[in-house]
């Protein structure tokens, strides 16, 4: 059983777009043809339908990156339990969904996983004013790396400029490791320009140099390594150019004559009211007329134009006016080239508006427009730069919403028996019945039926079934003589009788005999009151000589590991080696790429003393001990924490501005650390969970709340499985 970081992860690109109308899903069919085009192979994601966008059906980016690229991708989220979930204030159960979209994007691609993920952000609408909300915690929920994807004017680069800086703020700023660079869509010549931005021999963009000045002017940080522009991708009308039949969807209108609907483009529009003697510049290729329906001049005009071989996009009749059947007989040649004719009952100005708010965005079965989108945008990407920096180094994290969505699954992989020895506690009964239900864990609650019945009914809960409850009085008595064996002369038979009336120990005894695979106390028990029987009964694993613990700190972006905050008082430096090893390999059986920091008040070489020198002993022993981690210390919490701090106080470690586990110098240190970053950053903490032992016993916090105890039974089925299954 792995976890899901334990196999290679693709790298995820998130496209943000900068307001509605960019040109969004035609920048990633675009990256991603260019990606294709250098050997990456890309995966593909929408997390959420946005309805006022796409309309009925299908989910149009979904669809396009299906026909255009043959790439499967997972249906998005709709829109509705999206808000839903918004309104319900349950960010992380939205975001652990999205984890599992973006494990179904990876599966649905055919042979060799993908080495990136493309994921399509919200876009900022009127009705959606969420947008910049959900792409920031789309960007920590899957650690992506942020394309900027927005259109301007290069006559305004002030404008331009100021929209990219303020979006990258979302996301650290522009000038942020997480920040790669935007693609700028549908941009104009630049002044005095005749042609677009072209690419040089060897991928390389040709980009405007007046442009770059102007924007470096205005924001230095846009054109820096930092950030960079991918792609400038030229205004073309051609791409934009709707079918006939696009028209037709777009305004209701009705066909007369169908004609050759479904090819021919509209690449511009006449309103015609004057007479056909002063509107002839209108009959030109690809021109769609619109004109009243009695306007005989205008149709037979277009109708001789279309016969001397000028392939007009159509006519397009307004006021509901039909021609007579003698003006649609002398147009019969004309309708058998395949000119279409549509009918409007909307007048000839309405229509107009209405043909001027008709979107860009490509249709569903529209596969020549699309296909011409994604190369034309690919080959404005730079594909030398893509190559050059995809593949830079960017720190592996587990943000809090993949690490949820991976304990809940892994825990349903296990299907492990695990007993809770505080079977009446209201919350551990919540616990386990949710657990129940998900299939988390076959939990045991020890207590009377009734009295787990009566909290039930109290705090309106649902007793799944299957969900077993064992009165502890009548099976105390069998595990008497095992304890007595157990504990090899150490009681007898009445002090074992004694001591078996405490239900820990009561479950401790059934998870030795391996008649349950783990066991959770601690919401009404102290520490001690968990461990000692563990120590007493199951007793450390043959690799080590003490239990530690560490918790799992939920933080905004990512998940790290604290150790030991809640066992060891004062370890020594072997002692405190053998926690950071332990740390460490918990943090990988759970998806965390281990980076230890060895955490103290002083940096390096730069203190001295007891204190520090242990922390310094400790850290050598560790590397002696596991040379295959990365490990260094002391470190300061800042130091290790914080990348710019890590470059000044210590350029040279590979651990410091990066550390995924922190091992701290003591109890005293690491307990009040936990609660400070638990209490005042909001942050929540998984665990205490118990290393070293030979069978998996976790402590709960008397404060626990529901959610606690509920991910602390599935670290535990885990940890369970892992014993079974290493």
């Amino acid at each position: 059983m792995t976890p899901r970081n334990a196999r290679p992860q693709p790298q995820v690109l998130l496209m943000v777009p900068t307001s509605v109308g960019v040109g969004l899903t035609s920048a990633s069919l675009g990256l991603m043809q260019a990606l294709d085009t250098i050997g990456l192979k890309a995966g593909f994601l929408k997390p959420f339908r946005q309805d006022e966008l796409n309309g009925p059906g299908p989910d149009r980016s979904t669809a396009l990156v299906s026909s255009t690229l043959g790439l499967e991708a997972p249906p998005p989220m709709p829109q509705a339990e999206m808000e839903r979930l918004l309104r319900q204030d349950r960010l992380d159960v939205l975001m652990e969904q999205v984890i599992e979209l973006h494990d179904q994007a990876i599966e649905r691609q055919a042979g060799t996983a993908p080495e990136l993920i493309v994921v399509e952000g919200v876009v900022p609408t009127a009705h959606g004013t969420y947008a910049t909300q959900l792409n920031t915690h789309l960007a920590h929920a899957l650690n992506a790396r942020i394309i900027l994807v927005g259109s301007g004017d290069t006559v305004e680069p002030r404008v331009l400029a100021e929209q990219l800086d303020m979006h990258a703020q979302a996301f650290g700023g522009i000038g942020s490791a997480r920040t790669l660079g935007c693609i700028l869509m549908r941009m104009p010549n630049p002044p005095g320009s005749e042609a677009p931005p072209l690419l040089a021999p060897g991928g390389r963009m040709q980009v405007d140099e007046r442009l770059l000045a102007e924007l470096r002017r205005y924001s230095p940080a846009l054109a820096t390594d930092r950030f960079h522009l991918i792609g400038v991708v030229p205004y073309n009308a051609a791409l934009i150019a709707p079918r006939v039949v696009d028209v037709a969807r777009a305004l209701n209108a009705r066909f007369l004559s169908e004609g050759d609907a479904a090819n021919r483009r509209v690449l511009s529009t006449s309103l015609c009211a004057r007479s056909a003697a002063n509107a002839l510049h209108a009959f030109r290729p690809g021109n769609l007329i619109v004109t009243s329906g009695d306007r005989d001049d205008i149709v037979l005009a277009s109708a001789l134009a279309t016969m001397n071989g000028v392939p007009m996009a159509g006519v397009l009749l307004t006021n509901g006016y039909m021609p007579n059947d003698n003006m649609i007989e002398m147009c019969r040649p004309a309708l058998k080239t395949g000119m279409p004719v549509l009918a409007v009952d909307t007048d000839s100005f309405t229509t107009a508006k209405d043909l001027g708010r008709m979107g860009n965005d490509i249709p569903m079965d529209d596969l020549e427009r699309a296909e011409q989108v994604t190369r034309f945008v690919a080959e404005h990407i730079d594909l030398q730069w893509l190559k050059d920096h995809l593949s830079r180094g960017y720190a592996s994290r587990l943000s809090p919403s993949a690490f949820r969505y991976q304990l809940v699954k892994l825990a349903q992989q296990a299907d492990r028996r695990i007993v809770l020895p505080e079977g009446s506690e209201p919350r551990t009964v919540e616990a386990a019945a949710i657990c129940q239900q998900r299939g988390i864990a076959r939990c045991v609650l020890l207590a009377r039926r009734e009295e787990v019945e009566e909290v039930a009914r109290n705090r309106g809960i649902e007793l799944p079934e299957g969900l077993e409850i064992i009165d502890p009085e009548s099976i105390r008595v069998r595990y008497i003589a095992p304890m007595v064996e157990r504990r090899g002369g150490k009681v007898n038979a009445l002090t074992a009788e004694d001591q078996l009336q405490d239900n820990v120990v009561l479950g401790t005894m059934m998870l030795q005999l391996d008649e349950v695979d783990g066991l959770v106390s601690g919401a009404i028990h102290t520490t001690a009151n968990t461990v000692r029987p563990a120590f007493q009964l199951i007793k450390t694993a043959p690799d080590y000589r003490q239990v530690s613990s560490i918790f799992f700190m939920l933080l905004p972006e990512q998940v790290v590991v604290y150790g030991d905050c809640a066992v060891n008082p004062d370890p020594d430096a072997e002692a405190l080696a053998e926690i950071a090893i332990q740390s460490a390999r918990s943090a990988q059986a759970f998806g965390i790429e281990p980076r230890v920091a060895m955490i103290s008040y002083s940096t390096g070489e730069s203190g001295s003393g007891v204190d520090v020198e242990k922390v310094r002993e400790a850290t050598r022993l560790a590397r002696q001990q596991a040379p295959d981690l990365l490990i260094d210390g002391p470190l300061q919490y800042d130091a290790a924490a914080i990348e710019s701090v890590g470059r000044q106080k210590a350029p040279d470690s590979p651990v410091a501005g990066r550390a995924t586990v922190f091992v701290f110098p003591d109890l005293n240190t690491g307990n009040t650390t936990y609660k400070a970053v638990q209490r005042s950053a909001r942050v929540v903490s998984v665990g205490p969970m118990l290393q070293g032992l030979n069978k998996p016993v976790n402590d709960l916090s008397r404060g626990a709340l529901v959610d606690d105890i509920v991910y602390t039974i599935a670290l535990t089925a885990i940890q369970a499985a892992q014993r079974m299954n290493p």
